[in-house]
């Protein structure tokens, strides 16, 4: 592979799973504080269960036998069952959809990465039923895997096709400030909503600058 970086295998996965939980626990009081403006402010909470049930059953794990598609599987499954409401079937979808994106690979390649990055953002949108614009998560999911599929189709490295994304969605979490929410809790506040970032997005952008860090932490921060 020219990437200059070995493929991603079922442990570099489960090291990024841990590193997102790491992360999400270390902002859960920010994210819920973001959803305490807009929602439930319940987010960071729900965020971190979800990711914590998710670590554990994928320590459990013997990595050696164990196939990518089958992390993301496992992901999903205990994602849902520790999270039954709002992002629970939103992330569940997205590993669901990660999972079959790269079944049969032993490992993945940066065409295998940046694929499964496009599929989580799709599952999530399909689940979801919302487009950009709408001040959810989508807001960050889809440009951060429109700009990790364009640098890759621009030839460039894992590294920057992860950093890309991360930039990406970063940006697009910023840009839900300016929005009115038309989905979920938030919609009823109408203009009250403006000016406060959606939470969903802001951990969206944590998730994806973590992936990056941890897939590729060569790359450039």
């Amino acid at each position: 592979m020219s990437t200059g970086m070995s493929d991603v295998t079922t442990k570099d996965l489960i090291a990024m799973f841990d590193a997102i939980g790491a992360m999400i626990e270390a902002n859960k009081g920010h994210l819920s504080e973001l959803d305490g403006v807009i929602g439930d402010a319940d987010h960071g909470v729900t965020m971190n269960i979800g990711f914590s049930a998710v670590t554990e059953a994928l320590a459990a794990l013997d990595t050696s036998a164990t196939e990518p598609t089958a992390v993301f599987n496992i992901a999903a499954k205990s994602f849902l069952n520790a999270v039954g409401a709002s992002s629970g079937p939103l992330y569940a979808t997205a590993f669901m959809r990660a999972g079959a994106a790269v079944k049969g690979k032993a490992s993945l390649d940066r065409e295998a990465v940046v694929e499964t990055i496009g599929a989580m953002a799709k599952g999530i949108q399909d689940r979801g039923k919302a487009t950009r614009g709408e001040k959810t998560m989508v807001d960050a999911w889809l440009p951060g895997a429109e700009a990790a599929e364009a640098a890759r189709d621009a030839g460039q490295p894992l590294e920057a096709c992860l950093a890309a994304a991360a930039a990406a969605a970063a940006a697009g979490a910023e840009s839900t400030k300016a929005m009115l929410a038309t989905k979920g809790r938030a919609s009823r506040l109408g203009e009250r909503a403006i000016g406060h970032v959606d939470p969903g997005a802001a951990s969206a952008a944590l998730i994806l600058a973590t992936i990056a860090r941890t897939l590729a932490p060569e790359g450039p921060l």
